[in-house]
């Protein structure tokens, strides 16, 4: 099956980046610019502006655009629950149709990752995929069967706003921007991992530092990211749990950690339900095939 030259747009908070997909899911062009922060009419700008620019580099007038971001639409087609606050209560995907004048299609950007993923990336060829945005932020999207699942409230996935299970009283109970306190989000993103670090020890680095520290040698740097490898493999235990997914693949900035393919899946099995049978879960945990353009190109085969 051969599909048209398409257009992926993955707005995030601080840079937007398109791509042009031909129907072999081979680039055929692509542009990075910074995000118009904390300004609506301005993001719709620069989104029209990359749509137009990737239309005369290609010469397909009218190809199709998706659209990956943060958040989700309500059913009367309002993004919520963005972290890129400003976009919340617009009307994005409407708004971005009448100044294209032509239809274009948005979803998450978690689940624009579990779509790429299961299309042409890590989880290419099985019927269930659990992909999970490790970032600044933190999502998930489901992909079953090649199809998105979104859910009546555009919640499915929001693996980053519930709780951690079998927490421990040690672990921190850190304010999350969603109202609720001790969210995944908190202690599992590239943030946390920066923010526990500092609970813990008193020093403010960056996660990037932390790891540099902990290939060095640094104890206190190794015990963190031991504590956040823990944290996560209770968490996808859950995960398991509830959907049973063939794989869980791993996108974002903290996904590059290769630590995490060999660590977490010798200790989810403590908490997944499997009878105490040795090597039971069959679950495969990978990295993101596309790395950070795993997004956009979900985003262009939304209209697949």
């Amino acid at each position: 099956m051969t599909h048209p030259l398409s257009m992926g747009i993955d707005l995030g908070g601080t840079k937007i980046h398109a791509v042009v997909l031909g129907p072999d899911g081979s680039t055929q062009w692509e542009k990075r610019i910074a995000t118009p922060r904390d300004d609506y009419a301005a993001t719709l700008g620069a989104l029209v502006g990359l749509v137009e620019a990737g239309d005369e580099a290609t010469g397909r007038q009218g190809m199709t655009v998706g659209l990956g971001g943060p958040g989700s639409l309500t059913p009367e087609g309002l993004l919520k629950n963005a972290n890129s606050t400003w976009m919340n209560g617009q009307a994005i995907e409407r708004d971005l149709t009448l100044a294209l004048k032509r239809p274009v299609r948005f979803a998450n950007d978690a689940n624009c990752l579990a779509l790429s993923e299961a299309t042409d990336g890590a989880g290419a060829g099985h019927p269930v995929v659990f992909a999970v945005i490790l970032g600044t932020g933190n999502g998930a999207g489901i992909a079953v069967n090649g199809r998105v699942l979104t859910g009546p409230n555009g919640l499915a996935g929001e693996f980053g706003h519930i709780p951690l299970p079998w927490a421990e009283a040690s672990d921190p109970k850190f304010d999350c921007y969603c109202g609720q306190r001790g969210c995944n989000e908190t202690v599992l993103s590239g943030t946390g991992i920066a923010r526990d670090h500092e609970y813990v020890t008193g020093q403010r680095i960056t996660t990037g530092e932390v790891a540099q520290r902990a290939a060095a040698g640094d104890s206190a740097c190794i015990a963190t990211l031991e504590r956040h490898s823990v944290r996560l493999a209770k968490a996808l235990a859950g995960v398991i749990n509830l959907l049973d997914p063939d794989v869980i693949v791993l996108g974002g900035g903290v996904s590059l950690m290769p630590h995490l393919y060999e660590r977490v899946p010798a200790l989810w099995s403590q908490w997944v339900f499997s009878g105490g049978l040795k090597d039971a879960v069959r679950t495969k945990l990978r990295p993101s095939v596309h790395g950070d353009a795993s997004g956009v190109r979900g985003a262009a085969w939304l209209w697949r």
